[in-house]
Order: structure tokens, then C-alpha cells, then sequence
């Protein structure tokens, strides 16, 4: 009870939001036809984006618990309102104001979420989510009466009133049933709405990385942002202008939203694959931006577009080995890249908007695929076993799996690794800039979106998550670059400073230097790549001081980056390589200097659980391989290593320098461990430990042949002290069921104690 009520409220939030922002949009529409609308245009639009907040607040939170219909039910409507409330702002405030500017601004994000919310419905059905369906289905009946409105008088505007009543009454309808439900103890259920028996029908999802949740409202917003220029292509919009900026930033937005949310997930493919995409929503909405301020349309930097096809390709191809159909999907976006790269006024022209109708179809299909996989018991094949299969007869590639696939170098993250899509991201913005521009007129090359998008917003997501991991190096290098990509960018590309270069701006530029300069040093303990991946940007912040003091020798520039993107494309591989395959096929490499006590990132710290089975036994198989663990006991917590293996029992010695002051001590589980030696004990004793374990008191024996009775050989002279040696059983049964694991009741765990820690490790 205590468990699903917290869960079930969250969900009578998010419908109840639904029911309202249908019942706004259905008084709007009711009153349309009269010369005022009761509700103001700007005022409508706020309130929808005040709603699409909630809506993604309630998505998210329930996806913490399980991967259902109504989260993506809440996330495809919030991205909706969220895009159509800008819309509204934009017409009250009279951005909007030629003949049918509202009605290009607007059928764009409805033709979208029109079919979007018809496959949630269809899955709705077909998985017995019949009020979710309901809704998702009136919405979406919704927003095709509202296109059939604009280009025929025959459908007026009731119809889509009468939709958004329909959603207000059944979302109203469940959401309030179900807090009756739980107000009255679950006394009063409204029919429908008794969650008790769908309970035990829900599954929750493991956050494993087979199951992402998220994936769907990602492939949403691809079509949302094919959808504006695939419509202008089709004729179903008469141009491409501003209003529509609002579907392709919030896209955008979300975009970047999901791809944090696919980390959490532990889905690393497809996180950086909606990271790419957001760069590409972003900086379309640019590009219908730029026309505002200037009459000519931009052009676009072929060398940043190529580099972009070559990366979706490598993705393709390594998505493709945990999903073909996935992998087959990516190679869409390597053709829109391509295109792009064909044609110098990219988003404006035939092609790429051919494309756009590609991906527009392509990611109805993919949607409807995983939609339907995440929550059926039968599954659309997907080909995920056959490339698995494959490999698994191959001695040289071997798929990486298991619970420490995403395990973080230090401490507990609920996050994946985010390299892969930082490395990436400084490919993109490296490459980018090999195009100069035109001094005179900067914005008129697409420069910025790529360079603050990837170089700056993304990698300081990189940056984050590393951070999160463990990472502290890497974070601090990732953030430290991000926000140089940004100031950079923004500076030079944006014109701030125009033809005459500032001393203000060289100096910022040496302190970036000088912190750059202590990565580059730090990273001689790190790794052979990282020392080149650092040392390279040296080379980038170079040519920018350079370029600051007007001092910049031609074709410096172009060299410093197109080295710095090729030591970073080799990262970017490497880090790919090493998440999917076991082994080391492209080596980041060992620390140019190696200290003592410095291991250079090359291990990993695991960090478990305590109240988990699996951990125990994991903790288990660590100490029989000769590791150490530090784990809670039932008085500190406590370095632990198998006596069996001389070689954990010396480490753990030595990891402390307190071990001579504070003599290592021996735990068993049971008494009945010791009854081979029981003669070598006096009677006194042996009723005393009898009497007195298991519990926190340390006996302390004179060391003597019973030692030899356990087995214990070459560790014995780390334990204890020469005459002496502390024996306890633990009163704790996570402990003794440890040592019973570890030992069969043959051997003992040795320790020593360390202070008390905040958390179990």
C-alpha cells in the first residue's frame, strides 16, 4: 500500500493536468468563432507551458517506477504544449501577423502529434490501457479536426472543442478515482479505476540498459522536427519563418531532457544518439531564426556536416549490434547529413527536406516498435538476439555484460558513462570551426549551433555525469572545455567583438590557458590519450589568443583543429569500443607517470548495496579472487580480505599505515569453526566465547597451533601481533552469512577496523 500510493498520485497528477489543458484548449475553441476569445492568446500560451511542466514532471517521476503507456502519454503531450503554447505567445504578441502565419506556425506540431498520440493509443488498446488510450486518441482526434479546420470551412471549430471535452471528462474521471481511491482507504473505487488488480500486472523495468523507456518520446520528437520541414517539402505549409522555431527548439530542449533520462537508463547508445539529434533540432531552429534579422538565408560548413555522417555512422554500426533495426534507423541521419553537406542552404532546400520526410516515417515506425516492446509481454522482433548470437561464436569480439557494465569508477551513480558523447561533442565543435566566416557578416554561417550546442551545452552534460561517476579529472576538463567552447563561440561567431580584437578577450582566454595548463599536467597520471586529448586543446586555445591579438598565422587555426578533432575521433572510438566489447582494442593507454598509490583510473571501485542478496555474493566472488571489500558490520566499517589468500590479506595490510598500531583481527561465523582446536583452549575460555559470541566483543588469545587448525599459512604473520592474535564472531548476519560464502567454514575473513563511514561501500 505504502508503495503504490505515492506512485498512483503522481500518475492522478499528470492526468489531471491533461484534463486541464484540454478544458483550457476546449473553452478556446468554444469561443473562437466570436470576435474576442474568452481566453487571451499570451495568456493561453503561459498556461500551457505552465501545464507541460507538470506533465514532464509527472512522465519522469513515474518512469522512476515503471515504464508504462502514461509516461509517454505525459511526455508527448507536454513536449506539445509546450511548443503550442509558444505558438500562442507568438500571436498574441504579434509576431504572427500575415494571412495563415498561424496556421503554418501551428499544423506542423499537430500533424505530429496527431499520429505520435494515435500509436499510443493503439498500444494503449492493445496493452488494456483503456482511459489512457482514450485520451491519447480524443487528443489526437483533437489535432486533426484543428488541421482539417484550417484548410476546409466545412469542419469548424466545435469539433475540436468537443475532442478536448472528451479528454477533460476521462482524465478528470480516472485521476479523481483513483485519489478517492486511496482518500477512502480503498473503500470507494469508481469503476475502472480499482488499481488492485492491475497492480500485480505491471512490471518494473530494470535499469540495465535492455529496456529504455525514454526511447519513445525521443523518436516523437525526430518526427516533430521532420514534420516542419517535410510539411514545406509536401506543400502543406506555405514557408519556413519563425513561428515554427518553437516546435524545432522544444524538440531541441526535450531532446537533451531525454538523452540525460537515457543515461539514467543505462542506455549509452542511444543517449548519444539523441544528443546528436538535438544538435541538428537546435540548429534548424536557427537557421528560421536567422532570417529575421537578415534578408539571406545561411549557408553551412560541408567539413562539420561530413565529420557529422562519419559519427552517426560508427553509432549505426555499433548500435546495430544491440538492435539492427535501431542501427538501420541511424543510417537515415547519416543520409540527412550527407544531404546537408550537399547543399549549401541545408534546412532551406529539396533535398534534405526529402530526407526530413524519411525520418519523419521512419520514426512513426521505430515508435510504434518500441512503444509496443516496452510494454507487451510479446515483442516486435527487433533482430537483438541475432547479432548476439553471431558473436558469441567469435573468440576475438566478445560482448561486454553483466552488472559491472556501467559500474563508476568511484562511489554510486545512477548514470551511464557519458564520454562517448563528450569526446563527440569535441569533434563536432573542432571541425565546425575549420569554417571562418565572414568577419563582416558572422551569423551567416551556422557555426554557432554546432560549437555552443555540442562543444559547450552537451559537454558539460559529459562533464556532469563524469563527475557523478567518479571522474573528477575528466569532469573538470569536459565542464572547463564546454564553457571555453561557449565563450569562444559565442565571441567570434556571434560578432561580439567584431573586426577589432579585445585585450579583455585575450586575457580570459590566458587564465583558460593556465587552467588548461594544470589538466595537461594532471593527465600525465591519467592516461597517454587524455595527455594528447588536453595537450591539443592547448594547440585550440593558442590559436584563439591568437586570433584575439590579431597575430593569427594563416592556416594555424585549421591545423590546431583538425589535430585536435582527430586526437579526439580516436577517443571518441576507443571510449566506444571499450563500453561494448571486452579487451582493450583501442587503448586509451597507461599514465606517462606512474606514483605509487596512483592507479590512473585504470580500475574500477565498485560500490554495492548492502541490502541486496546479489551484493553479498558479488561481495563474495570479490574476496575469493583476492580482493578487498570494505563492508558494515554490527560496529564499524570494516576492510575485509580472505585469510585463504595470502596475497588480499598482505594488500589489506598494507593499504593501511594505522595496520602496526591496530593489528588486523580474525572473524569466523560460528563457534563450531573452532571445535578442531577446542583442546588447544582452556575450558574457562571456551564456555566465555560460548557465553559471549556472537556480539562486538574481541577476544584476544595468545597466538599458538590453533592458528594452524584454520588453514590460514603465509597470512598468519599479518594478523595479530607476534604474541596475540583478536578473534570475534560479528553479531551482524550479513557478516557471518558473508564469511560463510567466502569460506565454507573452513577458512575465516581477516580485518581491521576503520572508522565509522556515512554509507556502505
Amino acid at each position: 500500500m505504502a508503495d503504490r500510493k505515492p506512485e498512483s498520485l503522481h500518475s492522478s497528477i499528470g492526468l489531471l493536468g491533461i484534463s486541464a489543458g484540454a478544458l483550457l484548449l476546449a473553452v478556446h475553441f468554444y469561443s473562437l468563432p466570436r470576435a474576442a476569445p474568452l481566453i487571451p492568446s499570451t495568456a493561453l500560451g503561459v498556461l500551457l507551458l505552465v501545464l507541460s511542466s507538470l506533465l514532464a514532471y509527472a512522465g519522469i517521476w513515474r518512469s522512476l517506477r515503471n515504464a508504462s503507456v502514461l509516461l509517454s502519454l505525459c511526455l508527448t503531450i507536454s513536449v506539445f504544449w509546450c511548443g503550442y503554447g509558444v505558438v500562442f505567445i507568438l500571436e498574441g504578441q504579434g509576431v504572427l501577423q500575415e494571412t495563415g502565419d498561424f496556421c503554418n506556425a501551428v499544423v506542423p506540431g499537430l500533424v505530429t502529434f496527431t499520429l505520435a498520440l494515435l500509436i499510443i493509443a493503439v498500444v494503449g488498446f492493445l496493452c488494456r490501457e483503456v482511459i489512457l488510450a482514450m485520451i491519447a486518441s480524443a487528443v489526437s482526434l483533437a489535432s486533426a479536426h484543428e488541421v482539417a479546420m484550417y484548410y476546409s470551412p466545412a469542419f469548424g471549430s466545435s469539433a475540436v472543442a468537443c475532442n478536448y471535452m472528451v479528454v477533460c471528462l476521462a482524465g478528470g474521471y480516472f485521476a479523481l478515482g483513483r485519489i478517492l481511491y486511496f482518500l477512502t482507504k480503498e473503500k470507494v473505487a469508481l469503476p475502472g479505476t480499482d488499481l488492485a488488480k492491475k497492480k500485480s500486472h505491471e512490471q518494473i523495468q530494470p535499469s540495465n540498459g535492455s529496456v529504455n523507456p525514454f526511447a519513445v518520446t525521443g523518436l516523437i520528437l525526430n518526427m516533430l522536427s521532420a514534420s516542419v520541414f517535410g510539411c514545406r517539402l509536401l506543400g502543406v505549409t506555405g514557408k519556413l519563418f519563425i513561428g515554427q522555431v518553437p516546435w524545432l527548439w522544444a524538440a531541441g530542449i526535450y531532446q537533451i531532457g531525454i538523452c540525460i533520462l537515457s543515461y539514467r537508463a543505462m542506455d549509452v547508445l542511444m543517449a548519444t544518439f539523441f544528443g546528436f539529434t538535438s544538435i541538428l533540432k537546435l540548429a534548424g531552429g536557427y537557421c528560421l531564426l536567422y532570417p529575421t534579422w537578415q534578408p539571406e538565408e545561411p549557408s553551412f560548413p560541408t567539413p562539420f556536416l561530413v565529420v557529422f555522417a562519419i559519427l552517426f555512422a560508427v553509432l549505426a554500426l555499433f548500435l546495430t549490434l544491440k538492435s539492427p533495426v535501431d542501427g538501420l534507423y541511424l543510417l537515415v541521419y547519416v543520409a540527412y547529413c550527407i544531404a546537408l553537406a550537399c547543399r549549401p542552404k541545408g534546412f532551406f532546400e529539396g533535398g534534405p527536406q526529402g530526407v526530413d520526410v524519411a525520418i519523419f516515417v521512419a520514426s512513426a515506425l521505430m515508435t510504434l516498435i518500441h512503444l509496443y516492446n516496452v510494454k507487451a509481454s510479446a515483442k516486435i522482433p527487433t533482430g537483438k538476439g541475432a547479432v548476439k548470437a553471431l558473436l558469441a561464436r567469435s573468440s576475438f569480439l566478445k560482448l561486454r555484460e553483466g552488472p559491472d557494465l556501467h559500474a563508476p569508477y568511484l562511489g554510486y551513480s545512477k548514470y551511464a558513462d557519458a564520454e562517448v558523447l563528450g569526446y563527440a561533442c569535441s569533434v563536432l565543435a573542432s571541425f565546425a570551426i575549420t569554417m571562418t566566416g565572414d568577419p563582416q557578416a558572422p551569423l551567416a554561417t551556422v557555426v554557432i549551433p554546432w560549437v555552443v550546442v555540442a562543444g559547450g551545452i552537451l559537454k558539460l552534460l559529459g562533464g556532469s555525469v563524469a563527475f557523478a561517476r567518479g571522474k573528477t579529472l575528466e569532469s573538470s576538463a569536459f565542464i572547463l572545455y564546454a564553457v571555453m567552447w561557449i565563450i569562444w563561440g559565442l565571441t567570434r561567431y556571434a560578432g561580439l567583438y567584431g573586426t577589432t580584437r579585445s585585450f579583455h578577450a585575450a586575457v580570459g582566454i590566458i587564465a583558460f590557458m593556465l587552467f588548461n595548463g594544470f589538466i595537461v599536467f594532471c593527465t600525465l597520471f591519467l592516461s597517454i590519450a587524455w595527455f594528447f586529448y588536453s595537450l591539443t586543446f592547448f594547440l585550440i586555445t593558442v590559436s584563439f589568443l591568437l586570433d584575439a591579438i590579431h597575430a593569427l598565422p594563416a592556416g594555424y587555426d585549421i591545423a590546431a583543429t583538425l589535430i585536435f578533432g582527430l586526437v579526439s575521433f580516436y577517443c571518441f572510438l576507443s571510449a566506444l569500443l571499450n563500453s561494448i566489447f571486452e579487451g582493450s582494442f583501442l587503448p586509451m593507454g597507461r599514465p606517462i607517470v606512474q606514483l605509487s598509490g596512483v592507479g590512473g583510473g585504470m580500475t574500477k571501485c565498485l560500490h554495492l548495496p548492502a541490502r541486496k542478496a546479489s551484493s553479498v555474493k558479488r561481495i563474495a566472488d570479490i574476496l575469493k579472487n583476492g580482493g578487498t571489500c570494505g563492508i558494515p558490520t554490527d560496529t564499524v566499517y570494516v576492510l575485509v580480505a580472505a585469510c585463504n589468500r595470502p596475497d588480499a590479506v598482505e594488500k589489506a595490510h598494507q593499504s593501511k599505515r594505522q595496520a602496526q598500531d591496530r593489528p588486523m583481527s580474525l572473524w569466523i561465523s560460528s563457534l563450531k569453526q573452532l571445535e578442531p582446536a577446542k583442546h588447544l583452549f582452556s575450558a574457562l575460555l571456551w564456555d566465555f566465547m560460548e557465553a559471549a559470541w556472537p556480539s562486538p566483543i574481541s577476544l584476544v588469545v595468545p597466538r599458538g597451533e590453533w592458528v594452524d587448525f584454520l588453514g590460514m599459512k603465509d597470512s598468519a604473520k599479518y594478523v595479530g601481533t607476534p604474541q596475540s592474535v583478536a578473534i570475534r564472531i560479528p553479531d551482524c548476519s550479513v557478516t557471518t552469512h558473508l564469511i560463510d560464502l567466502v569460506s565454507g567454514q573452513n577458512t575465516l575473513i581477516q580485518q581491521h577496523q576503520t572508522r565509522p563511514c556515512p554509507s556502505a561501500a
